[in-house]
């Protein structure tokens, strides 16, 4: 069998990954000229830590992983108003817990991609000709490939699922944030922030802070508008929207890298009454968006790969497999995206009150029994299915193998 997957990100790598493991042939498709270096430090947990681990990928992150110890709440002099210790974030679930950059946790994803695995940069579909045994495709090189199946791993803006279903904003929810992140160098700012996730204790917008190995500064930003439209330049936007922070914000804004090494995008889910269609489906943020307002993206854009890999090794048929990956995959992510609208007028607080509010209950994170609520609201409703299916992958000698999830 053969596979097309569009997008050399974080869902589409560990799904060529785990295809390919399985003994697909595996081509994928990446608009972008290489690796994207743009993205923020993310907590990963989750299912996506059941699946890189299944897929023994764990100890490369291990080492890419950052030592966060604490999340805090700074003030405009600088003054820590709330903290969180990571310590309790990850005794929530288990100590399962790493602080990765994006473009680290793509690398460790591609390093792991066997030399069989045909990764072609700077191009994508033109067209697609979805058929009833397979897809064939036009690509903006001018040259054609032919498939078994075509998986659209290409994020919210995701090409395939246009071509497939139609124009984009049919499935976006916009949640009334922009969000954007880039990387710079400032020693001082550095030995302000260090090991420590800092954020402005501010209202209607927000900036975080992390400090790099290699002595560089991360940033994080998102603020409220109800416009979803994107500016024209990012950096410019970031300069406009955040003017006035004060802390370590100035000296950040000065140091923002021209628009393109920016990463800026509006804060949006996508909700699609069906992912598949004929020989075509998706995975990842193409359809299963759950928004940084529930902190997971990462971990179920792999945990996703995971399910649909396993579904199509298992099933009778790629139209059956796609089918049951939906039944399986698709209430989690329905879970999640319910849990981050609820989150979204506590994320960044538009009343005073509620910054207030959020203050109190990080302060009350180190107490009994309020410490375990604060971190099971953090990491969310737990899922096994990533485990189960790793189970019934290896039935015990002498046993049948378990019933397909």
């Amino acid at each position: 069998m053969k596979a097309v997957i569009c997008g050399a990100g974080i869902a589409g790598l560990a799904l060529a990954q785990r295809l390919d493991a399985l003994g697909w042939e595996v081509v994928v498709l990446e608009k972008a000229p290489g690796p994207r270096p743009q993205g923020y430090m993310i907590d990963f947990f989750g299912p996506g830590y059941d699946a890189a681990e299944a897929m023994e990928l764990l100890p490369r992150l291990q080492e890419l992983a950052y030592p966060v110890q604490e999340a805090a709440s700074v003030d405009h002099h600088g003054r820590t108003r709330a903290r969180l210790t990571y310590e309790q974030f990850g005794r929530a679930v288990r100590g399962r817990l790493l602080s990765l950059m994006r473009p680290d946790l793509e690398q460790a994803l591609r390093e792991s991609l066997s030399g069989r695995v045909d990764l072609r940069f700077a191009t994508t579909i033109r067209h697609l000709d979805n058929q009833p045994t397979g897809v064939h495709l036009a690509l903006t090189n001018g040259s054609t490939l032919a498939a078994d199946l075509l998986v659209g791993a290409d994020g919210i803006h995701s090409t395939v699922r246009s071509l497939a279903h139609g124009d984009e904003e049919r499935y976006v929810r916009y949640l009334g944030f922009h969000t954007a992140a880039f990387v710079f160098d400032d020693p001082e700012v550095h030995s302000q922030v260090r090991d420590r996730f800092c954020l402005t204790d501010t209202l209607g917008r927000q900036m975080g802070f992390y400090g790099l190995r290699d002595g560089k500064v991360a940033a994080f930003a998102v603020h409220r508008t109800p416009d979803p439209a994107l500016p024209a330049d990012a950096r410019r936007a970031l300069l406009r929207e955040y003017a006035g922070l004060g802390w370590v914000v100035p000296r950040a804004l000065e140091r923002c890298p021209p628009a393109d090494c920016v990463y800026y995008d509006r804060v949006a889910q996508i909700e699609l009454p069906q992912w598949s269609s004929g020989r075509v489906t998706l995975v990842g943020d193409a359809c299963q968006a759950v928004s940084l307002l529930a902190g997971q993206g990462a971990s179920l854009g792999i945990a996703g790969a995971y399910v649909l890999a396993e579904q199509l090794h298992r099933g009778p048929s790629i139209e059956a497999a796609m089918e049951s990956y939906e039944r399986i995959w698709r209430p989690v992510i329905a879970d999640k995206q319910r849990t981050a609208r609820k989150a979204a007028r506590w994320f960044i607080p538009g009343a005073a009150w509620q910054l207030h509010v959020r203050r109190g209950i990080l302060k009350a994170a180190g107490l009994p029994g309020v410490n375990r609520y604060v971190g099971v609201a953090l990491a969310g409703k737990p899922t096994s299915v990533v485990t189960e299916l790793q189970g019934a992958a290896r039935p015990e000698p002498g046993r049948p193998e378990s019933p397909q999830l």
